[in-house]
């Protein structure tokens, strides 16, 4: 058997719960080897460092 809502929700019940069901820009920090934008805790893209040391060679 399926599970099936004893009672219908109105639309503003179900509203408010998918209130909060929303996007967030990235965070984003500088690198602190070249100082372009990076998602924190990931290797740069830019110069491949990673806690001021190279982990990537990036051409």
């Amino acid at each position: 058997m399926a599970i099936c809502p004893k009672n219908k929700s109105s639309k503003g019940r179900r509203d408010k719960r998918r209130a909060n069901w929303k996007m967030t820009a990235p965070t984003l920090v500088k690198c602190s080897k070249c100082s372009k934008l990076m998602v924190p805790h990931r290797v740069c893209k830019a110069c491949g460092a990673y806690n001021k040391r190279e982990i990537i060679s990036v051409d």
